[in-house]
C-alpha cells in the first residue's frame, strides 16, 4: 500500500525581521553573515504560540474536507520542542479548535527537532498497519522560539512557525519508499531548552554532531537499500535546515566522501539539487522540529516536477537522534501544494523595526510555559495585529487562567 503526505502546509508568522539588519543593530561580524546564508526570519506576536502555529498551519487542510473525510483522522500526533506543560500535550487543544473527532488518538512528541519525523513515522506506520480503509493522520510540527538569544549568532536563526501534514493511503504530495530509512543516535549536549526562557548551545559541538549522524544515517541507508548511489539515486536532497549555510555544508561533506568531485561540480550539484529547498528556509529561519519540513515545501513549490522525482530526506535532532529517508514526489506536486500560497503570504508578512521587535522579544516570556495567569492584551502592537490577524481566522491566544489557555479567533 502506497503511504505518504497527502496534503502539506506552512504557517510561518505574520511579521519577520531583515536579518542583515539584525546583524548590524547586534555589532555582529559581518563577514559572519554570508555563511548563514539567511536573509529574513519569522518572529512570533505574543499572543501565538507552537498551539496556535499549529492550528493556522493545519485548518486551511482541515477545511478542505468532507466532514466524511475529517472523521477518517484517527490520529493527532504533535512533534514540539516548545511543550506548555509537563503533562499535557499541545495536541489536544490543537484537537479541540481544528474541531476533529474525539474518536482520536492525540499525543505529542518531543526529541528537539527530529520530534516532526518521529511523529510523522509513527504517522506512517499507523495508516500503513491500518485495516481500516482509507484512515487517515495528521501530523504537525509546530514550534515558537523561546527568548532571542540577544548578541549571539543563533539569535539570527531563531524563526517560528508550524507545518502540518496530512498522512494517508493517497500521498499526493510525497509517496514514502517502504523500509528505506537509515538512523543514528547518540548522548550528546549540543543545544537544548533547559528552561522555557532559555535556548543555549555548542554551535561548534552541533554541526559536529550533525555531520556525524549525516554520514551515520547514510551508511544504514546504504545496507538497507541495495545499489544506493547518493549523485545518481536522487533527484533532490531534503536536510534539516537549523541555516542553510550549514546544509550546504553538509553537502559539501557528504559528496567530498562518496565521491571524487571538484568543488565546482560539488556546486553545481548543491545549485541542482538542493539550491530550492533552501529558499523557504532563508526567508523564515529555523522552525525546530518543522525544519525540514518547510524545506521539502520550498523545494516544491521552487522546482518544475514533469514526472515523479526521488528525494532523499535527513532529519537531525539534537541530542541527539537523527535519521535518512526516502520518497516520491509525484508529478502534480506543485499544483497541489500552490494552492495553499506559501509563497505569498511570506510576501505579505510585515517586515520589523528593530524597536518593534525588541518590543516583541521582550513580552515573549508572556506566551511561555509556567504562566498561570495572563490576559494577552494586543495594544502595544495593534497596528499589526489589526492589518494582519482581525478578520484573517487565525487564532491567536487571548487569556490565561489557572494554566489553562483559552484561544480566540481574530
Amino acid at each position: 500500500m502506497s503511504v505518504g503526505i497527502e496534503a502539506i502546509n506552512v504557517y510561518a508568522g505574520r511579521t519577520c525581521l531583515d536579518v542583515k539588519r539584525l546583524f548590524e543593530a547586534r555589532g555582529l561580524d559581518v563577514k559572519r553573515f554570508a555563511n548563514l546564508m539567511m536573509a529574513q526570519k519569522s518572529v512570533n506576536l505574543p499572543c501565538e504560540d507552537p498551539v496556535s502555529n499549529a492550528v493556522n498551519a493545519a485548518k486551511p487542510i482541515i477545511s478542505q474536507l468532507t466532514d466524511e473525510q475529517r472523521g477518517q483522522i484517527e490520529l493527532l500526533v504533535v512533534g514540539t520542542e516548545s511543550g506548555l506543560d509537563f503533562a499535557k500535550p499541545i495536541s489536544t487543544y490543537i484537537h479541540d479548535y481544528l474541531g476533529l473527532s474525539r474518536r482520536c488518538r492525540s499525543f505529542e512528541t518531543k526529541h528537539a527537532c527530529y520530534g516532526g519525523t518521529a511523529a510523522l513515522q509513527c504517522a506512517l506506520n499507523f495508516v500503513s498497519a491500518s485495516v481500516i480503509n482509507g484512515v487517515k493522520a495528521l501530523v504537525i510540527a509546530s514550534d515558537a522560539a523561546s527568548v532571542p538569544d540577544r548578541m549571539t549568532y543563533w539569535e539570527p536563526s531563531q524563526g517560528a512557525g508550524a507545518v502540518a501534514m496530512l498522512i494517508s493511503d493517497s500521498p499526493a504530495l510525497f509517496e514514502v519508499d517502504e523500509g528505506a530509512s537509515g538512523y543514528y543516535s547518540h548522548e550528546v549536549m549540543d543545544t537544548l531548552r533547559p528552561r522555557s526562557d532559555m535556548e543555549i548551545g555548542d554551535s561548534d559541538l552541533s554541526l559536529l554532531s550533525y555531520l556525524e549522524c549525516l554520514e551515520q544515517c547514510f551508511s544504514m541507508y546504504e545496507e538497507r537499500v541495495s545499489s544506493v548511489d547518493i549523485l545518481d539515486t536522487f533527484d533532490y536532497l531534503v536536510f534539516h535546515t537549523p541555516f542553510a549555510g550549514m546544509v550546504k555544508g553538509a553537502h559539501r561533506k557528504l559528496l567530498r566522501k562518496h565521491k571524487q568531485l571538484s568543488s565546482e561540480q560539488i556546486e553545481q550539484d548543491f545549485e541542482k539539487r538542493m539550491l530550492d529547498s533552501l529558499v523557504y528556509c532563508t526567508r523564515i529561519g529555523n522552525v525546530y522540529s518543522a525544519a525540514l519540513y518547510l524545506a521539502l515545501c520550498s523545494l516544491i513549490d521552487h522546482n518544475y516536477f514533469e514526472a515523479p522525482k526521488r528525494v532523499g530526506l535527513f532529519s537531525y535532532g539534537s541530542g541527539c537522534s537523527s535519521e535518512f529517508y526516502s520518497g516520491v514526489i509525484p508529478d502534480n506536486a506543485q499544483e497541489k501544494l500552490a494552492q495553499f500560497e506559501i509563497r505569498k503570504k511570506l510576501d505579505e508578512r510585515y517586515s520589523l523595526t528593530m524597536e518593534e521587535y525588541e518590543i516583541l522579544s521582550d513580552m515573549s516570556t508572556d506566551r511561555m510555559s509556567g504562566v498561570q495567569e495572563k490576559v494577552f492584551d494586543t495594544s502595544a502592537y495593534q497596528n499589526i495585529y489589526d492589518s494582519l490577524f482581525v478578520g484573517q481566522d487565525l487564532l491567536v491566544l487571548d487569556q490565561i487562567n489557572n494554566f489553562h489557555r483559552k484561544y480566540k479567533w481574530a
